[in-house]
């Protein structure tokens, strides 16, 4: 098998249709598709149940499992995966129809995979608007800490090597369900290992209500152990000195106080809770006269 197209799946019955219709539209179906159902409540299992019953042309495997969030249901599907590559279709997306064919071209394209932990298309939306920003050409071939240097911004639509995607798994934290899919991305980068950056759409989608991009700071806020690590792992991998890490940590703090106070917030984030205390007074007093001068100013006007 060479690809496995894994689905995560929380309560989106009345959509994921779409994703499964693509599929089956598919001009080449050399694939199998695992979809973990995370203690889904609708009506998913029974739809799963008809339409692994029809001939599809490709395979379908669904289970269902007690909520523990996205990061538990991808190191699931790892494990379970029989491809050679494994790519992350959210429930609320869909693909073009010669999306699985330009997987196996850019597969193709990469003579010496060692060093890669995978390659990348481009997302678009229903609209045909890219999301994030992309490069002029053809590929680029960097890590995920470097692809802003080349305008490599917002969700892209990775396929990672599953042989290395097995040897990181996604932390999982007591009592927390969310923790940001970048802290295993970046740790593959800074070991080294490039993705192959193109601009071949592979992926549609939309940000939808109730999904966890919408969530934004808020779902960060509900699970700070996994928040707190990404932070520090960030700061380190971007060996930030004294006055940036502080800096930096300012921000994630500032996320926190109202839940955790300041000294949690500093346990956590392993800083001195006196030198975060003092940036974040610095910071709030440049705020505060900040505003005061905007204030006078339109009073002025």
């Amino acid at each position: 098998m060479e690809l496995t197209i894994f689905t995560p799946l929380y309560n989106r019955a009345d959509i994921v249709e779409r994703l499964y219709l693509s599929l089956r539209k598919q001009n080449v179906k050399e694939f199998e598709w695992l979809v973990i159902d995370d203690g889904s409540k609708d009506n998913a299992e029974m739809k799963f149940s008809e339409w692994e019953k029809r001939d599809n042309g490709f395979e379908m495997r669904y289970f269902k499992t007690e909520n523990g969030g996205k990061h538990r249901a991808i190191n699931k599907a790892v494990k379970m995966a029989k491809g050679r590559m494994f790519f992350i279709v959210d429930s609320d997306d869909w693909l073009p129809e010669n999306a699985v064919e330009k997987i196996f071209e850019i597969d193709s394209s990469i003579k010496d995979k060692s060093g890669f932990a995978g390659f990348s298309g481009i997302r678009r939306t229903p609209e045909g608007k890219l999301i994030g920003t992309t490069f002029e050409g053809n590929y680029v071939d960097v890590n995920s800490l470097e692809r802003d240097r080349y305008g490599i911004t917002g969700d892209k639509s990775e396929v990672f090597y599953l042989d290395v995607l097995k040897s990181y798994p996604f932390p999982e934290i007591e009592h927390e369900n969310f923790i940001t899919e970048d802290i295993v991305w970046s740790r593959m980068a800074h070991d080294g290992y490039k993705i192959r950056w193109t601009n071949e759409e592979i992926y549609l989608g939309d940000y939808l209500e109730g999904g966890l991009t919408m969530q934004g700071r808020d779902i960060f806020i509900r699970n700070p152990i996994g928040y707190t690590m990404y932070v520090r792992q960030i700061a380190d991998f971007k060996q930030m000195d004294r006055k940036e890490r502080y800096h930096y940590y300012y921000y994630c703090y500032d996320d926190l106080k109202d839940t955790l106070g300041l000294f949690k917030s500093a346990k956590l984030l392993q800083a001195s809770a006196v030198i975060l205390g003092l940036k974040a007074i610095k910071m709030n007093s440049k705020q505060l006269l900040y505003n005061i001068f905007k204030k006078n100013k339109v009073k002025e006007k």
